[in-house]
């Protein structure tokens, strides 16, 4: 992600969330050093993943495909690119919440080996005050 798809990625996010990040979020991203990858699918930004990672840990802090093109597998191609990412600067574990409401999302990380952690209570602004977080984590190199 560069400053020249901040425009498509909030476009993106406006259309999948009721509550979008703005477009300064996502600027404020890039200028954190977050790892920001942009899906691109005939030259239009189509989605995209933002990873934090300090230490041995990594949180996913968005993950998000524009609606339209849900459920063709670019979300698990971000996915496994930001777990990829992870794993190639040393992370051991990769942390996100999700939305309890959001069931598509939940299949997605536990079908990549994501377990339920924990609760985070009133975590998302929601129609009606809050709703809870779902936090998912998942060891990487178990098998070192």
């Amino acid at each position: 992600m560069t400053p020249a798809h901040l425009k498509g990625v909030a476009r993106v996010e406006q259309a999948a969330y009721n509550y979008p990040w703005s477009q300064a979020v996502f600027r404020d991203c890039l200028l954190a050093g977050y790892h920001c990858i942009v899906l691109e699918v005939g030259g239009v930004v189509t989605g995209y993943g933002i990873i934090s990672i300090a230490a041995a840990e990594a949180h996913i802090l968005n993950l998000c495909v524009h609606p339209a093109a849900q459920r063709m597998g670019y979300g698990r191609m971000l996915l496994n690119a930001l777990l990829a990412r992870s794993e190639v600067s040393d992370a051991e574990m990769v942390y996100l919440e999700v939305r309890p409401s959001n069931e598509a999302a939940l299949a997605l990380y536990e079908s990549a080996g994501f377990t339920r952690i924990g609760i985070r209570p009133s975590y998302y602004q929601a129609p009606h005050g809050r709703e809870d977080a779902v936090v998912l984590a998942i060891t990487l190199r178990a098998s070192r």
